[in-house]
C-alpha cells in the first residue's frame, strides 16, 4: 500500500466523518481518533498484545469517556479505516499479476481496522482474485511478528515453512516473524537484514528478477 496512514497531527477527520451523518464535533471527532491512533500505537510493539491485539471498536471503547451508540461507533471506525488505508499502483498491481503466474499468493496484514476497505482496494486494482490465502490481524487480534499469522496462511494453502517464501519491508515484523515460523524472507525497500535471503529496493526490482 502506499499513502496510508494519514493520522498526523494537521489531519482533519471530521471531514470524512462528516459525510456519514455524524453527531460529534470536529473537535470531538478529532481527539478520539487521534486518542485510539495513539493508544494502539502504544500497544503494537509491546510483546503483551502480539496474540490479542485489540480490535478497533475496543480501543474506541477505551479511550473514550463518552458514551456512544453502535452507530457512532460504526462511523469512527469507518473514518479511522479511510485514513488508515492507502493505494495500489498500477505496476504494483501488475508485477503481483506477473507473480501470480508463477507462484501460490498469499498475504499477511497487519491493520487495525475491519478489512472491508482493503479487500475493496484489493478488487479496484484486480488483485484480490491473486491470493490463495489470507490473513488480516483485525481478524484475529494477532500481530507480526507473531508467526502465528504466517503459520495460518500455510495450514490455508496447504504447504510446509520449508516451501514457502516471505516478501516484505519490514525486518522486525515480516522478517522476524518468517523467522520464527522458519520460512524463509525476501526485504523489499530501503532496510536490509543479515537474516534476509535476498534484498531489493522495491517489490518491482524483485519482479524484475523473476
Amino acid at each position: 500500500m502506499f499513502g496510508e496512514d494519514r493520522f498526523g497531527k494537521s489531519e482533519d477527520f471530521s471531514a470524512h466523518y462528516f459525510k456519514f451523518g455524524g453527531t460529534l464535533t470536529q473537535n470531538e471527532i478529532n481527539r478520539i481518533v487521534r486518542s485510539v491512533y495513539e493508544h494502539l500505537d502504544t500497544l503494537y510493539p509491546d510483546e503483551n498484545y502480539r496474540h490479542r491485539f485489540p480490535s478497533l471498536e475496543t480501543a474506541i471503547c477505551e479511550v473514550t469517556e463518552k458514551a456512544l451508540d453502535g452507530d457512532e461507533r460504526a462511523r469512527i471506525v469507518n473514518t479511522f479505516a479511510f485514513h488508515e488505508l492507502g493505494y495500489i499502483p498500477n505496476e504494483y498491481a501488475a508485477a503481483l499479476h506477473k507473480f501470480w503466474q508463477h507462484f501460490m499468493l498469499a498475504a499477511v496484514i497487519d491493520i487495525w481496522s475491519p478489512k472491508a476497505a482493503w479487500l475493496k482496494e484489493f478488487e479496484r486494482a484486480g488483485i484480490l482474485g491473486l491470493f490463495s490465502a489470507m490473513s488480516f490481524s483485525s481478524d484475529h487480534g494477532m500481530v507480526k511478528p507473531s508467526p502465528k499469522p504466517f503459520e495460518l496462511v500455510l495450514s490455508q494453502l496447504g504447504i510446509t515453512n520449508y516451501e514457502a517464501i516471505v516478501v516484505g519491508d519490514s525486518p522486525r515484523r515480516d522478517l522476524g516473524g518468517a523467522k520464527i515460523a522458519g520460512i524463509d524472507c525476501i526485504l523489499v525497500g530501503d532496510a536490509g537484514h543479515p537474516d534476509a535471503l535476498k534484498t531489493f529496493g522495491n517489490l518491482l526490482e524483485l519482479c524484475e528478477a523473476i
